[in-house]
């Protein structure tokens, strides 16, 4: 229409012949994209942001995410949104041909309840705790190693998505090191079973192993020490900010587990003590 008005032909006439009235126009020619527009353009780019991070959530645990980064929208709008882009939950509809692959398979159960090892970084146990706090859920990720129950990994999120198990993950490798076929134990969770913990297990020739579906005891071993944290840190007060419980959390792991608290099967020797005395043997008898 302005290319024809600037031929010469009146808006009117165009208007006239095209059925338009001519005030939508005018109010269209002096805002072509509305400041809802644009809210919608970028809580769709925070909810794709959210989605492919989390390909399991669902649309009312993406509006959740939207509403962190600061873009509020009721869940009908959000479900608008997911549905107009396809945004599905994994666990959700079924996917087209065209639709996201299927994600890794579970691991079989390698450990069969037997929580044992002979040596060090033979037999890991991983698994994710929660604690609320005044400012919202603190979730805690452990990996501890079989051989001392010594926690040579962890991380701690405001959030229960795959990246925290990544980075327990990563932090237990690179502390050990020397990690190639260790046997990495876990629940089914969707936090274990994503293809970031996969490509980080395989990096490393870490060897998954999980449980059967709603079986607590195959992972009894580390809800043990979850036990103990809940006792001795989590339920001992209420706590104001989730920095201040991270650093009980943390400061309880490396001081008083480690370095303070002998156990039974460890014949009365703290972790750290029970590894510096048997790789001690170790090195002398080689």
């Amino acid at each position: 229409m302005s290319e024809l008005a600037a031929d010469g032909v009146p808006v009117a006439v165009t208007c006239r012949v095209l059925k338009l009235a001519r005030q939508p126009y005018y109010r269209w020619l002096a805002t072509p994209v509305t400041q809802r527009e644009l809210d919608e353009a970028h809580l769709a780019n925070v909810l794709f942001d959210a989605h492919r991070d989390d390909p399991e959530f669902g649309y009312r645990l993406l509006a959740d995410e939207a509403a962190r980064a600061g873009h509020r929208a009721c869940d009908r709008r959000v479900w608008r949104i997911c549905s107009g882009n396809g945004w599905w939950s994994a666990f959700g509809k079924k996917r087209t041909k065209g639709g996201k692959k299927a994600g890794p398979p579970a691991h079989d159960d390698l450990v069969l309840r037997r929580f044992r090892a002979d040596a060090p970084n033979r037999l890991w146990l991983w698994d994710i705790t929660e604690h609320p706090t005044a400012e919202g859920r603190v979730y805690l990720c452990a990996i501890k190693d079989v051989f001392s129950n010594r926690i040579v990994g962890y991380s701690i999120n405001d959030r229960m998505t795959s990246q925290i198990a990544v980075n327990a993950l990563v932090s237990a490798a690179q502390r050990r090191q020397d990690v190639a076929g260790c046997v990495v134990h876990s629940d089914r969770g969707s936090q274990f079973r994503s293809r970031k913990v996969a490509r980080v297990l395989a990096r490393h020739g870490l060897v998954g192993s999980m449980g059967q579906v709603a079986s607590a005891g195959d992972n009894a071993a580390m809800e043990s020490f979850f036990s103990l944290l809940q006792n001795n840190v989590l339920n001992r007060r209420r706590w104001t900010t989730r920095d201040e419980l991270r650093l009980a959390i943390i400061t309880w792991i490396e001081r008083t587990y480690h370095r303070r608290r002998r156990q039974h099967r460890l014949g009365r020797l703290t972790p750290i003590e029970f590894e510096t005395i048997m790789t001690t043997q170790v090195a002398l008898a080689a």
